[in-house]
């Protein structure tokens, strides 16, 4: 079967990778790129994320790290200054093989993202300022700050794009919040015309999440209810029906005469947790333009092997409003369940942050 990742990108849609770890970006003996730079050049990738979760394996389950992390150690520094340390390398690097990409994209694509501390999650300031620091020791034009779609963060995503740092808005489950990243990123576009700034070179995805809609609500169904499996879907359909309505109003339209660009939205957590439904449904289901889809290693290679690439994002969204409206009428609330999503989120990103800091330090003592 023919790849259907070239399609995919004429169709508008991008593929970016959501994993990083150091052996991945090391070149091979021979002196040719590494892993992921094969990636870049074979078009499977255009971008990459990056989380908590993700920098926990690269580090708590490799030794990849080790002989970078203890010339740190025996410096002194503490075990959360040896994880920044550690990830901002990772993270230039990757900006670094992406780069012509970038170029070649115009700025379209080729971009690395960097989440803030998961600590961070419910302090505006904080984010602000620690998301102008990782910006300015990155130091890279293709990198993008990820802040979670907190009640906290909203107003952080403001400040953070009026001070010209690319975003990567994370941890989005409902409309509502939706609606409030979309305006939050116009406000601080606007913020910075006003300023007397230039916002042409200013680029943000807003990430959806979407299969864990469906682990959530699957439970609280019926034995075999014909509305298994289509939340996550339905609820990202609607979101793209919402990012199309905004950006297609005039609003939008004034701030395109300041050359501003769209804020992508991107599907998140797409990779199959139920083993019942396909391996490739979370990325098949939601393709269309202007979109982007960060897809884990083995979601990669299913869609690579089998997935297939046509428009599917606008099919049917008066349909999904009917499935959210039958769930409604089950007593499966979608701003209970979104709500809760959220906080689960923000813990399992604090926890695995934890974790890393813990099995960093376990290294670091070593290491002494």
């Amino acid at each position: 079967m023919e790849n259907p990742i070239p399609e995919l990108t004429k169709l508008g849609q991008s593929l970016w990778y959501d994993n990083i770890q150091r052996r991945l970006l090391t070149p091979t003996p021979d002196g040719s790129s590494g892993e992921l730079g094969q990636m870049i050049a074979r078009g499977d990738i255009r971008g990459v994320t990056s989380n908590p979760s993700i920098f926990h394996n690269a580090i708590a389950k490799s030794h990849d790290y080790d002989s970078a992390l203890v010339p740190l150690a025996r410096a002194g520094s503490n075990a959360e200054q040896i994880f920044w340390e550690l990830a901002i390398q990772d993270i230039k690097d990757a900006c670094d093989l992406f780069q012509p990409l970038y170029k070649e994209a115009s700025a379209g694509d080729g971009y690395v993202s960097l989440e803030v501390s998961p600590y961070l999650a419910n302090d505006s300031d904080g984010t602000v300022a620690q998301a102008k620091q990782l910006w300015k020791t990155v130091d890279r034009a293709n990198l993008m700050i990820k802040i979670p779609a907190t009640k906290a963060g909203i107003p952080a995503i403001r400040q953070v794009i009026a001070a010209g740092i690319n975003v990567n808005v994370t941890l989005i489950f409902s409309i509502d919040r939706y609606v409030e990243v979309m305006d939050a990123y116009m406000s601080g576009l606007e913020d910075r015309l006003l300023a007397g700034g230039d916002i042409e070179n200013i680029h943000s995805v807003a990430s959806f999440f979407v299969s864990r809609v469906d682990n959530k609500i699957d439970p609280k169904l019926p034995a075999g209810s014909p509305l298994s499996g289509k939340a996550a879907i339905a609820n990202a359909k609607i979101a793209y029906a919402a990012f199309r309505e905004t950006f297609g109003a005039p609003r939008f339209g004034k701030l395109q005469l300041g050359k501003a660009n769209y804020q992508r939205p991107l599907w998140a957590s797409t990779s199959t947790k139920n083993p019942a439904y396909p391996d490739t449904l979370y990325v098949d289901n939601l393709i269309g333009p202007a979109t982007v889809n960060t897809v884990p290693p083995a979601t990669l290679d299913a869609f690579r092997d089998h997935g297939k690439a046509a428009l599917t994002l606008m099919d049917g969204v008066d349909e999904c409003r009917a499935q959210i409206a039958a769930l409604e009428k089950l007593g499966i609330l979608m701003d209970t369940v979104t709500a809760e999503l959220e906080a689960e989120g923000v813990k399992s990103f604090a926890d695995a942050f934890t974790g890393l800091l813990q099995t960093i330090d376990e290294r670091r003592a070593a290491a002494l």
